[in-house]
């Protein structure tokens, strides 16, 4: 019978948050991680986002538009150097391959913000790691994304180890590392009772921490794109060329998945989805239209804003007039006085019309090749179907695109180098196993394979087991089996913590890190054009580097002769969208349609539970939808505000959660259920079904596997 550890972590959004690397109370939340909302970029309610890309994105058809930028890639180093070019009056365009931002290996990682002592002095990674480590603590006091400063501890299980830790503390003095220290015995069991009992020391770093890697993304993005960066998703990169007047001309292929573009015939649309804006607008007109004035007001600022485009003043007049005039008789003369029939009966018949999710089967399966270009969100993982062909023109290239990089590096002739993938696959366990350990653990590095795998309770409360390091190059690795798979991280991590049950498994993960041939991280003009930037072969730390190479790119930016005038109008804040909860305390869970709101009421919204699991609001998930960036599927709202990611992973026979979530992307997108996407399966999980908790074969086979040497 393992021991009882009797001791309660925090958990981010429980009776507080974590604010700036430390823990907040609930009560001390307001003007800290719950800011003024007036004082946030993108906080006021709007209407959604078109499809595949945010609100100010220039008209795909436009040739005469020049960028000053292009980013390739949207994870955590594209959206982080985005936010820091919106410093700027710069036109920057963030281009994604996959459906959403941080869907490559971003979204499948540890989410550690690494102190930097195990990196080699003088290399890439220690001149960038430490530094940007020492940034997140006022990033995530602007941008809300939730950054826990935990520490992490290497630990020691015998006197040759003691060796290593030696070593690693003076490699970390060197790489100007600072508070290092190493614990002993008595000192490390105080901090975490529930490590292996022959652990005898272990190097202490306190500045290390942790973050939803997927959710920082998400925030950079978001800020970026309020402050001026355009973004589109779903377009590839096929081309990149150099014209006559020193501009590159990067060709894109938009695509959207098969399902969406039948549905969309069917329907007599358009397969690109160009006419989610003109709904999108025709909504926002029907909240704020309530006389005829209030209309001509709403299409000035239509026009100003450049989402109306007449060709004359005139005309100008004339479309004010009548789109007033039909939005205003439209709110007028709808039944029920002008009120939207959008009630609780509305979104319960959306719900009842909604498919099940998926979690089981292969067509959801994600290939190595389908990594490098977003995983689960990649064009063949979702049937993608080309809908439309762009072509871009810009002063400036910078190539983030993670496990594609040497791919767009050679689109210029440039061949400097190729990219290694490593996969990395995890095991995350129930909220019940985090208490487990508070710290990051690792056990002494490998000499080959590095860190190792790690013990670590997330920003939410899991416990996350993990990761593999399994090189595609080499065959043992490459073709390991899902159970071979599974041993390899219970077995190793119940080294570190023995006390885990294998059996509260939710969930399995897997993400490409992309290493690259030179064994270091590559941020430096190419060879073949200065004006053409690589931040590629960024592997671990790279989350913990990314702010601080975002500052270094942009000096090299400036060195390549772009003309960067501040941007007067940036503004660095962010409000959260999840709200920190007690318990149940005035949240209200029932069937579809018993505390459903009409779309508008936010105190109702506010009180109604999506996600039982998480208790996931109504308003959390709005709040998200009516933000600076496209969303259109249900994983998009799950990676935003953990609606699906709870115990049950959004069984349907639970709280059907997905489709909850779907019915309310339907309503606000002003799209039928059948043109949101839903969640794929198994994608990259070693798991044999979705919904492991109601699965007694599956939850035994992992107890035997964590038990295997």
């Amino acid at each position: 019978m393992p021991p009882k550890f009797d001791r309660k972590l925090n958990q981010h959004g429980v009776k507080g948050a974590y604010y700036g690397g430390e823990w907040v109370d609930l009560e001390d939340c307001a003007g800290t991680f719950q800011p003024d909302s007036s004082k946030c970029s993108g906080c006021p309610t709007r209407a959604t986002c078109p499809r595949s890309q945010s609100r100010n994105a220039a008209s795909t058809t436009n040739k005469d538009t020049v960028y000053d930028v292009v980013i390739i890639g949207a994870g955590c180093i594209g959206t982080s150097i985005a936010r820091e070019l919106s410093r700027y009056s710069l036109k920057t365009l963030l281009v994604e391959s996959a459906d959403d931002v941080s869907q490559g290996a971003t979204k499948g990682n540890s989410g550690i913000v690494h102190a930097g002592y195990d990196d080699k002095p003088g290399s890439v990674r220690a001149k960038f790691c430490w530094p940007g480590n020492q940034m997140f603590p006022q990033l995530d006091r602007e941008l809300r994304f939730g950054y826990q400063k935990n520490g992490s501890l290497v630990v020691a299980t015998s006197t040759k180890e003691l060796e290593v830790l030696e070593e690693l503390m003076e490699r970390g003095n060197i790489n100007g590392v600072k508070n290092l220290r190493i614990i002993q015995k008595e000192e490390l069991f105080q901090m975490e009772p529930a490590l292996n009992p022959d652990c005898i020391a272990a190097l202490y770093a306190p500045d290390a921490g942790n973050v939803i890697p997927y959710e920082f993304a998400i925030a950079l993005a978001e800020n970026a794109v309020d402050n001026g960066v355009e973004l589109r998703i779903r377009r590839e990169v096929t081309a990149i060329a150099k014209k006559e007047d020193g501009c590159f001309e990067v060709d894109l292929r938009h695509w959207e998945p098969q399902d969406y573009v039948d549905v969309r015939k069917k329907m007599g649309k358009s397969i690109d989805g160009t006419e989610s804006k003109e709904i999108s607008l025709l909504s926002l007109v029907m909240r704020l239209c309530v006389s005829f004035p209030a209309s001509i007001v709403v299409m000035e600022g239509l026009v100003r804003f450049g989402l109306l485009e007449p060709s004359s003043k005139d005309d100008t007049k004339m479309v004010m007039t009548i789109v007033a005039f039909i939005s205003t008789a439209l709110v007028l003369f709808l039944p029920g006085g002008g009120k939207r029939r959008r009630g609780t009966s509305v979104l319960k018949d959306i719900v009842a019309k909604c498919p099940p999710p998926v979690g089981s089967g292969d067509d959801g399966k994600v290939t190595l090749k389908d990594m490098f270009q977003g995983g689960s969100g990649s064009k063949t993982v979702q049937h993608g179907a080309t809908v439309a062909l762009e072509s871009v023109k810009v002063k400036y290239v910078i190539n983030c695109a993670g496990s594609y990089s040497d791919q767009i590096a050679r689109m210029i002739g440039d061949d400097s180098f190729y990219i290694k993938p490593r996969l990395g696959d995890y095991i995350l366990l129930n909220r019940n196993q985090g208490h487990l350990a508070h710290s990051t653990i690792f056990p002494c590095p490998d000499p080959v394979l590095g860190k190792g795998v790690l013990v670590q309770q997330t920003l939410w409360g899991n416990l996350i087991l993990g990761p593999t390091a399994r090189d595609m190059h080499n065959k043992e690795t490459r073709d390991m089996s899902n159970e071979s798979i599974q041993e390899y991280i219970l077995s190793k991590c119940k080294q570190l913590c023995p006390y885990f049950d294998a059996k509260e498994a939710i969930h399995g993960f897997c993400g490409a890190r992309s290493k690259s041939s030179r064994g270091d991280w590559i941020i430096e003009p190419s060879s073949k054009d200065a004006n053409f930037i690589h931040v590629a072969g960024i592997d671990s730390p790279g989350l913990a580097g990314s702010p601080a190479i975002s500052l270094y790119v942009v000096e090299l930016m400036q060195k390549a002769g772009l003309k960067m005038p501040p941007n007067i109008n940036f503004n660095p804040n962010r409000a959260p969208i999840i709200t920190p909860k007690v318990g149940l305390r005035g949240l209200k869970m029932g069937p579809p349609g018993k505390n459903d709101s009409d779309g508008k009421d936010e105190a109702t919204m506010a009180k109604n539970v999506i996600c039982k699991c998480e208790k996931v609001t109504e308003l959390e998930v709005v709040r998200a939808l009516r933000r600076s960036l496209p969303i259109d599927s249900t994983q998009g709202i799950r990676k935003r505000t953990r609606a699906g990611m709870g115990h049950c992973q959004g069984d349907a026979e639970n709280y059907d959660c997905e489709c909850r979530v779907r019915a309310i992307i339907s309503r606000e997108n002003g799209v039928s259920p059948e043109e949101v996407g839903g969640r794929p399966w198994p994608a990259t999980s070693t798991l044999s079904q979705r919904w492991v908790y109601k699965d007694d074969m599956q939850k035994e086979g992992l107890e035997k596997r964590m038990n295997n040497n």
